[in-house]
């Protein structure tokens, strides 16, 4: 299906609908884990069969689920955090030793909201690599070198992100990229509200149809590590949405009736977007309290970082 998301967890559910498959798909392993109204889920993919189901590389694909974001109670908060923290330092484990440096890499657009939390979080994380370089007697030996960067986008630089930061890893040498990016859902109800850790590096813009050059191992050198956040999402998925739950209000009414079933067991995702295309209506959307959200995941997404680090 030609869906837009950068969810694998979502192409997972998707795939597995479609094809009607109640079993697990060849070459994914998946387990879900709920820490009181927070849920995780790790999505394995393992081998070929399973990367051209999910369309998604070889590695692994963490998603951490709240059920809200605004408006967050501090002690849930604090839980929130302790499980980005988490999840993160043993993705980070898995690929560099204890004390190797790291660089923060902050994508998307300063000054379009939706797209501005990478480089928000980036001004948000402790940076270390300057003292341990110039003032080492005032950090401790063992402080981890962290470094950050936000190269902005090719419409206002002029230049591919990819370049900018091949460049930087070429001169200063870090052992992995923690890079932080918007990303786009299939799903109204995880806008803002999951984070997706993956160990298999990022395309940007890839979800909105805008894909630039991808920043992986395989084209920088070094491990890349990517933490989302889905802000946008798809006309043709909202009204997908919507009619799913208008059906299932008139199912709960009527207590049987085969043609809304049927409406309901389908996927009318391709239906309605052949639909809205043609007229130019398949927009992207964001939430109006974008605002707000970003500036909550913005604290949450770089206090999970720095406790990780």
């Amino acid at each position: 299906m030609d869906f837009r998301t950068d969810m694998a967890v979502e192409r997972r559910d998707l795939y597995r609908k479609a094809n009607k498959i109640e079993d697990e798909i060849d070459g994914i392993e998946c387990e879900e884990e709920e820490l009181e109204d927070i849920k995780v889920t790790r999505v394995s993919v393992t081998n070929e069969t399973g990367e051209t189901a999910l369309q998604k590389p070889i590695g692994n694909y963490i998603t951490i689920d709240v059920k809200k974001i605004n408006n967050i109670e501090t002690e849930k908060e604090d839980k929130i955090v302790e499980i980005i923290a988490k999840e993160l330092s043993k993705v980070v484990d898995k690929h560099i030793q204890k004390q190797e440096e790291i660089m923060i890499v902050g994508l998307g657009n300063l000054y379009s909201t939706p797209d501005s939390l990478g480089s928000r979080v980036v001004n948000e994380v402790e940076i270390t690599r300057h003292i341990k370089l110039y003032l080492p007697q005032y950090i401790d030996e063992n402080t981890r070198s962290i470094s950050a960067i936000s190269p902005g986008v090719l419409g206002t630089t002029g230049i591919e992100s990819a370049e900018i930061i091949r460049g930087i890893v070429d001169k200063i040498k870090p052992k992995m990229i923690i890079a932080i990016d918007s990303l786009c859902s299939k799903s109204v109800s995880r806008i803002n509200k999951s984070i997706q850790i993956s160990d298999t590096g990022i395309v940007p813009g890839g979800g909105v149809g805008n894909a630039r050059d991808e920043l992986s191992e395989k084209t920088l050198g070094i491990p890349v590590v990517a933490i989302g956040v889905p802000t946008v999402v798809e006309m043709a998925s909202i009204t997908n949405d919507c009619l799913d739950l208008f059906i299932e209000d008139l199912q709960k009414k009527a207590e049987s009736n085969d043609v809304l079933n049927k409406l309901k067991d389908e996927d009318n995702y391709e239906k309605i977007k052949g639909a809205l295309i043609p007229n130019d209506y398949n927009f992207i959307v964001t939430p109006k309290e974008i605002d707000e959200l970003i500036d909550s995941m913005k604290d949450i997404i770089s206090r999970g970082i720095n406790e990780a680090l």
